[in-house]
């Protein structure tokens, strides 16, 4: 079965697994999930996330990126919204200066740009917009 959307299908899986309070939730592997990934790792929304790759008889990069969840000394929720911005039927893009602040900085827009997929502050920093795939609060 092909996805038409696997970023769409991660935050899903990440947010349905936060809901109900899962430690951990497997995604289907892919470059733009693990920068995802890694950007939720670097502005602290989930713990570690590590490839697990199936087998040699599937595709190149066939896998699955485990996703260890983070949550508060009381098991609060830290990621409390997760929303897909771009889709395939419609993309948006923003350039550094355009890009959007979620909740007036104190959540994250994840963006993917000529430089790797980067969170809208790295994207100001490094003066680079792109498409603008997430939002994390």
């Amino acid at each position: 079965m092909s996805l038409s959307d696997p970023i769409a299908d991660m935050i899903t899986r990440i947010r349905n697994a936060v809901r109900v309070g899962h430690k951990t939730v497997n995604v289907r592997a892919s470059r733009i999930c693990e920068g995802v990934a890694g950007v939720l790792k670097e502005e602290g929304y989930i713990d570690d996330y590590i490839r697990i790759d199936e087998g040699t008889g599937g595709p190149k990069g066939a896998g699955l990126l485990r996703v260890y969840l983070r949550y508060g000394p009381g098991g609060e929720q830290v990621i409390t919204e997760l929303i897909r911005t771009s889709k395939p039927g419609k993309r948006v893009y923003s350039g550094a200066s355009d890009l959007p602040r979620p909740m007036d900085g104190l959540g994250v827009a994840i963006v993917s740009t000529s430089r790797g997929v980067l969170s809208d502050r790295r994207c100001r920093a490094e003066n680079v917009g792109g498409e603008v795939l997430c939002t994390v609060c």
